[in-house]
């Protein structure tokens, strides 16, 4: 047995933070603001703003306290309120669609396609006719969301959204350094989320980033990320403002991650090609890859889908327990769920698999569950085409941090094919 646990994906530290941790504590930065936030954001717009070639955009970072925050930010800097609708992608954690309910809105959920798992085109126009004809307005916003990693077709979701007149807030939270056409997701649309929790691809402990058209838009959410306080000696609010700034210390941690932001993609996508090799002659085990050159994942996550005829030891015992705690969760112990199953759950041998791999201190995961088929969600407006539910019964996430080595990769995959029955 295998003594220390592989854990799905962990932010590796570069050993430089520490030197911007100790200038904040030696300068008495420790607010939501300061040096190292500057510096931060100016690092993630040379990042951001660099494409392959010679060419360069000119978009504008902001520091926030989380993704989530990013997205409701963005969300209000949109005009989104009660009675408003928003597209967003249906695959995708639950941080995308619930601050559109932040702000009294409705979110509208829209399929994926199968090549990219990520937002269908097709079925967002159709979104977008349909929801005019109900309700005589347009969506005030559509939501793409990069999933593990994975560019959405953004060329064709702009397209759409330009010629209705939408404004796109693309959700690249996984999907730090992922490239469409060589350009880097987030710096599509009007607005781009970024995050940089524990298990991202660089991490500040907690924090998030909002990419900006220009430096208009960047003051406008830097406004409400600082409680919209006014320009008077003393405090004044003429509108609601919340408390969304990063912390001068985080963001020391993220500039130390920014030296090695490089290495960790470069890591990343080292280990899927391994997956692939030495999964590839495994019968019933698919390792999801970019679908052709345009796209560029940064495989925040390794997928794989398995054959739903494909036998797993022990799969006559999956569900059988009641979990007591997330599984994957950070947070502990969360309700005590009170059956083993739900209407819309992975195939028992995905189950039987994460199991298995579990006993051998491997953290797997299922996909995420379609928002659709969430019951905090079910009075909301969806297009479907079955693509997600029938991904979110066969897929699982696979280890692929900057902890995993290539002995690791190995051990899960013996792992995987011990597990087969």
């Amino acid at each position: 047995m295998r003594k220390e646990r592989i854990y799905l994906c962990l932010a590796h530290m570069s050993g430089k933070e520490m030197n911007f941790i100790q200038e904040a504590f030696d300068t008495n930065w420790v607010v939501p603001m300061g040096p190292n936030v500057n510096g931060f954001e100016k690092d993630l717009e040379c990042f951001v703003n660099k494409r392959l070639g010679n060419s360069w955009l000119d978009k504008k970072v902001v520091g926030l306290s989380s993704g989530t925050a990013a997205v409701h930010l963005a969300l209000l800097a949109c005009g989104v309120g009660p009675g408003d609708e928003v597209i967003v992608q249906s695959f995708t954690f639950c941080a995308s669609s619930h601050p559109i309910t932040y702000l009294g809105a409705t979110p509208v959920f829209v399929d994926s396609e199968r090549e990219s798992w990520n937002m269908d085109p097709a079925l967002l126009e159709e979104a977008i006719k349909d929801r005019v004809e109900k309700t005589g307005k347009k969506p005030k916003a559509i939501i793409p969301v990069a999933l593990y990693g994975m560019p959405y077709q953004i060329d064709r979701i702009m397209e759409i959204a330009d010629r209705y007149g939408i404004p796109v807030i693309e959700d690249a939270a996984e999907g730090l350094g992922s490239r469409f056409d060589g350009q880097v997701l987030g710096s599509f649309g009007r607005y781009g989320v970024l995050s940089f929790n524990g298990n991202k691809m660089i991490t500040t402990s907690g924090g998030g980033a909002l990419i900006c058209d220009d430096e208009v838009a960047k003051n406008e959410i830097l406004f409400y990320a600082t409680q919209a306080r006014e320009s008077y000696p003393y405090y004044q609010h003429e509108h609601i403002g919340y408390n969304y700034r990063m912390s001068n210390v985080c963001a020391g941690i993220g500039r130390g991650q920014m030296t090695v932001i490089d290495d960790h993609i470069n890591h990343h996508k080292h280990v899927q090609e391994l997956y692939c090799e030495l999964l590839n002659e495994v019968d019933g085990i698919t390792m999801h890859c970019n679908p052709s050159e345009r796209y560029d994942s940064n495989f925040w996550l390794c997928t794989a889908t398995l054959d739903p005829h494909l036998r797993i030891k022990g799969q006559e015992n999956a569900y059988r327990k009641v979990i007591t705690g997330a599984v994957g969760g950070a947070a502990g112990v969360t309700h005590t769920a009170s059956t083993a199953t739900t209407d819309c759950q992975p195939n028992d041998n995905v189950e039987a698999l994460r199991v298995a791999l579990d006993a051998a201190n491997i953290e797997a995961r299922p996909l995420w569950k379609p928002m659709h088929r969430q019951p905090v969600y079910k009075n909301s407006p969806a297009y479907v085409n079955g693509v997600s539910e029938s991904l979110f019964a066969v897929g699982i996430c696979l280890p692929a941090g900057p902890y995993v080595t290539d002995d690791d990769v190995r051990y899960i995959v013996d792992a995987i094919k011990d597990s087969l029955a």
